[in-house]
């Protein structure tokens, strides 16, 4: 769930970083002082009541000075030296002065009073003038006692404080005041509430960590409610809004009924976008307060947030479901209650783009554009995406209506542009030249009726919607995505079709050119339909990449276990590599520790799990923080020959710190050797497709089929695609077969899983196929043995035979945009011919 910020109000525009309610909440705690000695500010006290309530003043002075402490130091009305003003102030108050500061001093009720009576009347009176406002009278008369006793704690501490009410836009002022504290501390060490005051002068000048650390200071010296309150408030000031959460839970626990505190607590969930639990606590702080407005004002901004946020959610399950129409209408709905989420007016952009609308689909992502984080604020996902989609769409735009024959993607579009894009990285492209504004003269998708379509075209959709179904990977977390279902369902038809023509010696067009088809075109056919299904992921063939690009690799990572946190997709792998990782270990230490074999022989046949290896690890100094252990790929074409395969890492020093990960290099000299050998098996592959189509025997049929999975085999070791790997092979596995007479009957069993290596939402859905299975398998042949044992290969249909051409019918982009947008319910009345 997404993190989400209370927007400021009011006197608060100038510091956008303090949160809505903030302005109120602060200004109780400046009463810390009042809490200890509640007579020191009496007269002003009563008199902040009547005018504004009580948290009127200080609440109004947060405003204006946007400052961040919760003891707010403000000026004297007037300077004693030189105004006949304050003269009659103090000539009117004179006898009540010394009459407070009589009871003041009987009771002791000021800072480190002493056992002298005389000096303690003497203390007491600079302490109401404090009280009064009067701090530079305060000050002479500190200063006066302080000549005849330098060390006299209390004189110093109060002179301290005067010097802090007179204003810390003063910078004289900080300082002395700091400086007197300090003094303080240093005769009186264990003393909390005076770490607790210069903590509430720091902080206003910017100095939190130091603040933090003297409350942390005077909390050891004596815990409290109020001192976990005040930490916890620099703490949500900082943004640190978990250790603040901690500070307001222990000042609750100490004191219960604290209405500010549980609001607090409220504030650091929703800062964290838990909303559940921070209406909780709103809720809370209105049972203690029925009339505590901020509360009720958060309350109701964080039930707004709330239903946004539901609406976001949905928008984003709609639209990896591929109900891209119903995503639309949430994302608005989700931007009529919050105008400026970034995730919703993104999404927003998306779907438009999606469905061929990118008039409406540009105009959004502008909008994101136009976001700019704030000095120091990091630029959030959608931000960093947004310009990539932009020119994307562009692109595709100005490609609605040329045949898809006629141009290529990957060499169009610029190097760097699509390095920067593949790696998620910010749009800071030397030299770029942006792709053309849209042009008026062409029009947008518009919708297109299932029943507008020939019935021959009906059957081949429908079909492909069965065929893609078969793709979707059964088990919690994969969420079916009906229109990448379809676009990879037509993909299969289509690499069907076009196998079946390169057999019988027909040439095919790709790219502006007429020829017979190469490996490669066999799996751009699936890639392009890929792009078009979701344009928000960069598919992109990685050697095609800049040479300097390529050159440094290209990682394709996943981390298996990070900390505590397991990806339970893979679990099912984890033993299988387990089991590589315990016989490379054995074969490290075989060839440098031969004396220690035996005994991690041993500690190996006790290994269950990952974090079983850590002690192991120990054994060797090579190995103590860490290791790695590279897979190897068996070649077909040059026996005895390996190429690299995957990477797997695994460092930690105890359980809950592992990192366990695997990932790929594509690299330029790696990519030469996969696709050497994916040559080799397309040639062979397809010699004995043409006597195939010649004579259908049962032996020749077996080995096209091994040679298809086995071609597949190097493609998926290999992952050369940016993204989309793993569904664009299997669409190809599918379509190739079919074009030699078989079809896939069996759904991907569970634990069949890919990794797919991407961050984004849609990586869950479909594209988790089989890539890991090639990835951990010994070689092409046992791979084969695999996954023939569940795809239930039966011989194809006839029907399939009558079908009309995908490429014919769907010659352009705008012709595939119409085709993934019509409503397939009607699929769902229709007897689809092949079951």
């Amino acid at each position: 769930m997404r993190a989400v910020k209370m927007a400021p109000a009011g006197g608060l525009a100038r510091c956008p970083w303090v949160s809505l309610a903030l302005l109120a909440l602060l200004a109780p705690a400046a009463l810390a002082l009042t809490e200890r000695y509640p007579a020191l500010s009496l007269f002003q006290q009563e008199r902040h009541r009547q005018r504004h309530g009580p948290a009127g003043e200080w609440a109004e002075q947060y405003s204006a000075e946007c400052d961040s402490s919760f003891l707010h130091f403000h000026e004297s009305d007037c300077d004693i030296g030189g105004s006949s003003s304050c003269e009659s102030i103090l000539s009117l108050n004179t006898e009540k002065i010394l009459s407070q500061a009589k009871l003041l001093a009987e009771q002791k009720r000021f800072p480190f009073a002493t056992d002298n009576d005389s000096t303690n009347e003497e203390l007491a009176i600079a302490y109401v003038l404090i009280g009064n406002g009067l701090y530079d009278e305060a000050i002479r008369h500190f200063s006066t006692m302080l000549q005849e006793e330098p060390e006299l704690v209390s004189a110093i501490y109060g002179r301290g404080i005067a010097y802090g009410k007179k204003g810390l836009h003063d910078m004289k002022n900080a300082e002395l005041a700091l400086f007197e504290l300090s003094r303080v501390i240093s005769l009186e060490p264990d003393h909390p509430e005076v770490f607790e005051q210069r903590a509430e002068i720091l902080s206003p000048l910017g100095r939190i960590s130091e603040a933090l650390s003297d409350l942390t200071k005077a909390i050891q010296l004596q815990p409290s409610a109020r001192l976990y309150r005040h930490r916890g408030t620099l703490y949500f000031i900082s943004e640190d809004y978990a250790t603040a959460h901690e500070d307001f839970q222990r000042s609750l626990e100490l004191n219960k009924n604290q209405p500010i505190a549980m609001l607090y607590k409220g504030l650091t969930f929703f800062h964290r976008g838990l909303l559940k639990e921070a209406i909780e606590s709103f809720k809370e702080a209105l049972k203690q307060k029925a009339d505590f407005i901020d509360a009720y004002k958060s309350l109701g901004q964080a039930y707004r947030y709330s239903y946004s946020e539901t609406l976001q959610l949905k928008g984003m399950m709609l639209y990896h479901h591929g109900s891209l129409d119903e995503a639309l209408k949430n994302f608005k709905r989700c931007l009529q209650l919050e105008p400026y989420n970034e995730v919703c007016q993104y999404m927003k952009g998306l779907s438009h783009v999606a469905m061929g609308q990118f008039y409406e689909g540009i105009k959004a992502q502008t909008k994101v554009m136009l976001n700019d984080p704030l000095p120091g604020q990091k630029a959030s996902p959608e931000y960093l995406k947004v310009k990539y989609l932009r020119e994307y769409s562009r692109y595709l735009h100005a490609h609605l209506d040329t045949p898809l024959t006629e141009y290529n993607t990957d060499t169009d579009l610029p190097g760097n542009f699509k390095d920067h894009w593949a790696k998620n990285l910010p749009f800071l492209i030397e030299n770029y030249e942006e792709q053309p504004g849209l042009q008026p003269h062409i029009k947008d998708v518009l919708f297109q009726n299932f029943e507008s379509y020939k019935p021959d075209v009906q059957e081949l959709i429908c079909v492909a919607d069965h065929l893609g179904s078969m793709m979707q990977y059964e088990t919690p977390g994969f969420l079916p995505n009906k229109r990448i279902h379809r676009a990879m369902g037509l993909a299969t038809l289509e690499v069907m079709q076009a196998v079946q023509r390169t057999w019988a010696n027909s040439k095919v067009r790709m790219n502006g050119k007429t020829r017979l088809m190469q490996w490669r075109d066999m799996f751009d056919i699936a890639v392009k339909w890929r792009r078009i299904a979701d344009p928000d992921q960069p598919v992109l063939w990685l050697d095609q990449m800049p040479a300097r690009s390529l050159s440094r690799g290209f990682n394709n990572h996943i981390n298996l276990i990070r900390g505590q946190v397991i990806n339970m997709r893979y679990l099912e792998y984890f033993e299988k590599i387990l089991h590589f990782i315990k016989d490379r270990i054995l074969v490290y230490h075989g060839a440098n520790n031969p004396k220690g074999l035996l005994e991690v022989r041993e500690a190996l046949e006790k290994v269950q799990k990952v974090e079983d290896l850590l002690p192991i690890m120990k054994f060797n100094s090579k190995t103590r923080d860490g290791f790695t252990v590279n897979t190897k790929v068996p070649s077909l074409k040059d026996q005895g020959k390996e190429y690299d395969g995957f990477t797997i890492t695994i460092t930690g020093d105890k359980v809950g710190n592992i990192l366990f990960s695997v990932e790929t290099q594509t690299t330029e000299e790696r990519t030469q050797l996969y696709h050497a050998e994916i040559d080799a098996l397309y040639k062979d592959l397809t010699a004995k497709g043409k006597i195939l189509i010649l004579s259908a025997e049962l032996g020749e049929v077996d080995a096209v089929c091994n040679l298809i999975l086995s071609l597949v085999y190097y493609f998926y070791n290999l992952m050369p695609l940016s993204r989309g790997s793993s569904v664009i092979a299997y669409s190809v596995i599918m379509g190739a077969l079919m074009a030699s007479g078989k079809e896939v009957s069996g759904k991907i069993p569970k634990g069949k899983a890919s990794i797919k290596i991407s961050k984004c939402i849609s990586s869950a859905l479909m594209e988790e196929l089989v890539d890991f299975e090639a990835m951990t398998a010994p070689g092409s042949e046992a791979f084969t043995k695999i996954a023939r044992s569940w795809m239930n290969l039966k011989s194809i249909s006839p029907s399939y035979k009558s079908l009309p051409s995908v490429s014919e019918t769907f010659p352009t982009l705008r012709t595939m945009i119409e085709v993934l947008n019509t409503d397939s319910s009607h699929c769902l009345k229709k007897t689809i011919v092949v079951v």
